[in-house]
């Protein structure tokens, strides 16, 4: 069969289809809307089967703990009276190390349930790790496809590690460089194994999360009797926060509120082979957070089960050298030494502790375990060795690619807010210029208001802006 880039791209529906076992067309209506709650409910588990799935291989109860040596630190910095609690929910004791593995033993045991051989996901974080474990406890093959070079041949040392741990629990690992092989080489492996296509998107991937805001919201019951104010997610594709806020509505925490944290990596290209190593993040970054906030879909799936703008109240900025700081800090102040991705909201809710009164309660959602090519010392080399210049000062004057900055004092650690009806905005022109579409129903208002919950009167002089005729 002709396996050209055109032919594999133009088959793309179909190798989809059969590789995750769902038909997105049932539950499309519209121009742009599909029923999403029904793709949710249908093609998922309920919650007590995926806390069942998971328990069978070490999945879940992992700890809530509470950060009593950076709050005081916080407070020691705010103003009086000021300085929340922070706690931190330690999914680095998950079997591969990172909360990951909720969506990869759900992705996985849902395979094996359909009869797949294999598995295979496209990634470059975590989540490789989590589905080769998976696979190895289910005795399932596992392909990991990732992103990991430039155009020299030099690779980030954070995926390179990940390719070690996929590696270490057998799967076998493609290494590609940056560029839109990556994804024809994806779809070619789903067509020529006839494997699940494992995807960090699909509805049973996402609601393997939701246990983790589930789990933490009743832990904190039992803790303090209460729900806590904030919860902090680190945002990249946006799974790790639709799942978690999915989790907390279910255990009624509704009143908690959702806050998104990214690493700022503005002027920085995903896609591009000289800005490709300017980066020392590999995950968590507005490279990923911005535009699938903004466009959902243009996930590995036709309709991405990841959805934030559904439930983000706040979205929040830190600096390269600000996680840095803050990775150290809780080594050295909490004896916890972590990986960057957790600690990606762990600076920001170090910095957004300092704002609410000390009375109130704010939990990161997640860790993530380290390794030699996560740890600061790899991650700082290879950034100096790119051309990047690394000192102490201002985080704020950080210049992504050009330079990181860590800061001088941790006062200087500070969130900003990104403007999230801009964001909506965006996704909203996405909508109308990606479905190439001058008019537009009733239905798919309803639906764009539900999915990143704008007003109807914002949504109607965003439409009326963009020429768009209402049917």
């Amino acid at each position: 069969m002709n396996s050209s880039y055109e032919t594999m791209m133009a088959r793309r529906s179909e190798i989809m289809k059969k590789s995750v076992g769902i038909d997105y067309s049932i539950f499309e209506y519209g121009k742009i809307s599909f029923d999403y709650e029904k793709m949710m409910k249908e093609t998922g588990y309920t919650l007590e089967e995926m806390q069942d799935i998971q328990g069978e291989t070490g999945v879940g109860n992992t700890p809530l703990l509470e950060l009593r040596n950076l709050t005081k630190l916080a407070r020691k910095l705010a103003a009086k009276g000021k300085g929340a609690r922070i706690f931190i929910k330690d999914e680095a004791s998950n079997p591969s190390g990172s909360f990951k593995a909720r969506r990869a033993a759900n992705a996985v045991y849902h395979a094996k349930k359909l009869g797949y051989k294999g598995v295979i996901a496209a990634t470059s974080g975590n989540y490789g790790a989590a589905v080769a474990s998976q696979a190895a406890m289910l005795g399932l093959k596992c392909i990991i496809v990732q992103e990991c070079y430039d155009s020299k041949g030099k690779g980030q040392p954070e995926i390179i590690e990940k390719a070690r741990k996929c590696e270490a629990y057998g799967a076998e690992v493609l290494q590609l460089t940056v560029g839109p092989e990556l994804f024809y080489i994806f779809l070619k492996l789903l067509d020529e194994t006839g494997y699940f296509n494992a995807s960090l998107y699909t509805p049973f991937g996402i609601a393997g999360v939701e246990t983790l805001g589930y789990e933490l919201a009743m832990q904190f019951r039992e803790k303090e009797g209460r729900d806590p104010d904030v919860v902090v997610c680190t945002n990249a594709g946006g799974g790790n926060l639709t799942g978690t806020a999915r989790g907390l509505i279910k255990a009624n925490a509704t009143k908690t509120e959702i806050v998104g944290a990214s690493v700022n990596l503005k002027g920085l290209h995903m896609a591009s082979d000289t800005d490709f190593n300017k980066k020392s993040f590999t995950t968590g970054h507005t490279g990923f957070g911005i535009p699938f906030a903004t466009w959902p879909d243009r996930s590995d799936v036709p309709r991405s089960a990841a959805r934030p703008l559904r439930y983000i109240d706040r979205y929040v900025l830190v600096n390269q050298g600000e996680v840095f700081y803050m990775t150290e800090a809780l080594a050295q102040i909490e004896g916890l030494e972590r990986g960057p991705a957790g600690n990606t909201s762990l600076a920001a809710a170090f910095s957004l502790a300092q704002e609410m009164d000390e009375d109130e309660t704010i939990v990161v959602q997640e860790t993530e375990y380290t390794g030699a090519g996560k740890h600061i010392g790899a991650q700082l080399s290879f950034a100096i060795k790119n051309g990047c210049e690394v000192f102490i000062g201002d985080p704020k004057d950080e210049v992504a690619g050009k330079n990181i900055i860590l800061p001088s004092h941790p006062s200087l650690i500070k969130a900003r807010d990104i403007d999230i009806d801009k964001l909506r905005k965006s996704y909203i022109k996405n909508c109308i210029e990606m479905n190439n579409i001058s008019e537009i129903t009733k239905e798919d208002i309803s639906f764009i208001m539900d999915d990143c919950r704008v007003s109807e009167e914002n949504l109607l002089d965003i439409l009326k802006e963009l020429k768009i005729k209402i049917i």
